[in-house]
């Protein structure tokens, strides 16, 4: 494919797929996500979902099985079940593939106190897919398990992502 934009529309908890072509963008794909539940906001410690222009810096688990936990980026070995949520009350479960965002607009979503880099926003899967459309995050952007590891082998590192509230 050529280079795709995404999309993630947080007023309506949708990430949408786009591939440019000479007669307008053509929508590839439609996917329900789940952005901060303290809505969108760029300063570091505020948990918020980070609005303007983005790209992908880093994609990270390439391979791993669905489901499968990380934690600073890196496969723990687990496999997410609900009796190992059980046993780790509390836990942020970041699973199956992430998709680490950089800003590309600087003092708004890069560099300083609003850099989305520094805070690690992710695009990653969840434990919590029953909560997907509603805002349920701590900042990153939370998608269904088979979602997120499909979106990841469709863009690239470079793909610009552009979130808006």
């Amino acid at each position: 494919m050529n280079d795709l934009l995404i999309e993630v529309d947080i007023r309506r908890q949708q990430l949408y797929l786009w591939e440019p072509t000479p007669d307008g963008d053509q929508l590839i794909r439609q996917y329900p996500v789940s952005t901060a539940v303290n809505g969108p906001g760029e300063a570091a410690g505020s948990y918020c979902t980070p609005r303007g222009r983005h790209r992908i810096a880093e994609k990270i688990g390439a391979g791993q099985p669905l489901f499968a936990a990380f934690r600073a980026r890196v496969p723990t070995g687990e496999i997410w079940t609900p009796t190992l949520d059980a046993e780790n009350p509390g836990r942020d479960w970041i699973l199956t593939r992430i998709l680490w965002l950089e800003g590309l607009e600087p003092g708004r979503n890069r560099g300083g106190s609003v850099d989305t880099h520094d805070r690690y926003i992710y695009i990653h899967g969840t434990h919590e897919e029953h909560r997907i459309g509603t805002p349920a995050s701590h900042g990153c952007i939370r998608m269904k398990n088979a979602d997120v590891a499909e979106l990841f082998d469709l863009v690239k590192v470079g793909t610009e992502v552009r979130i808006s509230a």
